[in-house]
């Protein structure tokens, strides 16, 4: 018996997709509900994406969180690759064991842990030399604390993976050992850098514990502003704002699985014309 065609099998592969994507369309569905409360169905109406559109408050902060995730993915992104680097291409240095155990430590850290000890940080910092204020800049820091970790391990598996003799070879035809990691290295590590980057930047703008702890009072990121009015009870202009997230990553994982397909292709026929 095929177990690919297994009903056993089809089934539970349908209970997980119906368990992942039924909440999503019932949230989508119930975002043009034209009654304010959540659990009674008044009609279709798009009245609260227009009221999603003026309310101020929503917009700024997923400003906020757009500005605050761009930064600090970037400076993960810096200083995670550094550390990368160092962990891979010096094997034997004073401190190794230390940076490698400061790199891994946020990634098994509870973030009710990361959190209070940042704002102990911050407060004690901002007592001595009057930096930073707690706003977007401790947001951005604290940010950038975690999401390097999980950089340096993206990219520090792909430089243990990538072949040290190409760069050895570009040195030995003239080029530094810069310029043979720039032309070289780079981009063979490339794709890990901006999955680095991409998973960065979700881990950042979904992020709420931590910035609830480090953020100011005129700070407030956008799963925060949600959470606040979640608790008061399901809002429609949460379910539609949920619905717009929904349908822009939607959208993103559909064009870049459309953008991987393409290049795969043109992959495979170079490959054939070559051999051809």
């Amino acid at each position: 018996m095929d177990r690919r065609n297994s009903p056993f099998l089809i089934s539970v592969l349908c209970l997980g997709i119906a368990f992942l994507y039924l909440p999503m369309a019932v949230l989508i569905a119930y975002s043009f509900n034209a009654s304010a409360l959540a659990s009674v169905w008044g009609g279709f109406s798009t009245a609260w994406y227009t009221e999603l559109v003026h309310n101020r408050q929503i917009l700024s902060a997923a400003a906020l969180s757009l500005q605050v995730a761009a930064l600090a993915s970037t400076g993960a992104l810096v200083l995670g690759t550094l550390a990368a680097i160092a962990l891979v291409r010096f094997t034997k240095f004073r401190g190794r064991l230390l940076l490698a155990g400061m790199v891994n430590a946020p990634l098994v850290m509870p973030e009710i842990i990361t959190g209070i000890t940042q704002l102990l940080l911050f407060v004690s910092m901002l007592q001595l030399i009057g930096w930073p204020s707690r706003g977007m800049t401790t947001i951005v820091i604290a940010h950038v604390a975690f999401c390097t970790a999980y950089v340096t391990v993206t990219v520090q598996s792909r430089l243990q993976s990538a072949d040290r003799s190409l760069e050895e070879a570009a040195m030995d035809l003239g080029a530094s050992p810069l310029q043979a990691f720039v032309d070289v290295t780079l981009p063979i590590i490339l794709p890990a850098l901006v999955s680095s980057w991409l998973l960065s930047f979700t881990l950042s703008l979904d992020d709420l514990v931590i910035s609830s702890f480090v953020s100011g009072p005129r700070s407030s990121t956008l799963p925060m502003v949600i959470y606040s009015k979640v608790k008061l009870g399901v809002s429609p202009d949460i379910n539609a704002l949920a619905s717009l997230i929904i349908t822009g990553v939607g959208a993103c994982v559909l064009i870049a699985g459309y953008v991987l397909r393409r290049a795969e292709r043109g992959r495979q026929a170079e490959v054939l014309q070559a051999a051809g």
